[in-house]
């Protein structure tokens, strides 16, 4: 494994890196409040085939947070990882996202046609939307005045104290967690702390709505696979999710029995499929 800096306009955004750096690229991008260790144990499984590069997004892992008067939103997101694969001089490349990282590596693949190769998704498929029943409510929650700023950061005396709170939170094995973990913390005096953006876990303000994602949906010409976790997790339903898998032309459905974090969970299975990728 090979830590990354990418030198970004006004931020630098930190990763990881597997693999031979003339294989075929593939660009990797986690899940919202994870980091680029999300793929410690999927991406050696993929040094074969592919030069694995995971990003830390912004305000996570070893990346830069954003500035008080930006916001976290997937374009943005986006536009970052496009300018990362420009710092890195990628013309080409695969591209891999869970959850979040899935809604921002959709937006990558339909901005950017001409430069992903194909593209694997776990979990997800383009950004969170709205039907319209709390866009009120979440847009004045999103712009209310925030006490974070004065608020002190938990502190965790020991690794293993964040490790077992993250797995409460997440319901992800807490051994699973640890690398997730461990990049994401921080010393500080008593311990440690989170090094992510705690206004990440604002509301944003804004989503699109469903009607406009199908529409940015029906732009995406990559070769897709997706894949789902058995049973799938509430904010996943099915049937809005089939709405979505039916804008696509080129997509290709796969379930699998476990969590949210299948590549964690299973990644020699998660590397079996990602071998199929065209």
């Amino acid at each position: 494994m090979r830590e990354l800096r990418i030198a970004l306009p006004g931020m630098e955004l930190g990763g990881m890196s597997w693999g031979e750096p003339d294989a075929a690229p593939l660009v990797a991008l986690h899940g919202w409040l994870d980091n680029a260790a999300s793929f410690a144990r999927l991406g050696p499984l993929l040094a074969d085939r592919f030069h694995v590069i995971a990003l830390d997004l912004p305000g996570h892992g070893h990346s830069d947070h954003l500035p008080e008067s930006a916001t976290y939103t997937h374009h943005d997101y986006a536009r970052a990882v496009l300018l990362a694969v420009d710092a890195l001089a990628l013309p080409r490349f695969h591209l891999l996202g869970h959850s979040l990282g899935a809604g921002v590596a959709t937006m990558v693949a339909i901005a950017a046609p001409e430069r992903v190769r194909a593209l694997a998704l776990i979990e997800g498929l383009g950004p969170l939307g709205d039907d319209g029943s709390r866009t009120l409510d979440r847009f004045r929650e999103a712009m209310a005045p925030r006490p974070e700023g004065n608020r002190p950061l938990r502190v965790f005396p020991a690794i293993d104290d964040a490790t077992r709170a993250r797995a409460l939170a997440s319901g992800l094995d807490a051994e699973l967690a640890r690398p997730i973990v461990e990049r994401g913390l921080r010393e500080v005096d008593g311990g440690y702390s989170w090094r992510s953006d705690p206004r990440l876990s604002r509301p944003t303000a804004i989503r699109l709505a469903e009607t406009q994602i199908m529409s940015l949906l029906l732009g995406l010409a990559a070769p897709t696979s997706l894949l789902l976790a058995r049973p799938h997790p509430p904010y996943l339903e099915p049937e809005a999710l089939q709405v979505r898998i039916d804008c696509v032309d080129h997509i290709e459905v796969t379930h699998m029995d476990g969590g949210h974090h299948l590549h964690l969970e299973h990644p020699d299975a998660v590397a079996t499929w990602m071998h199929g990728m065209p």
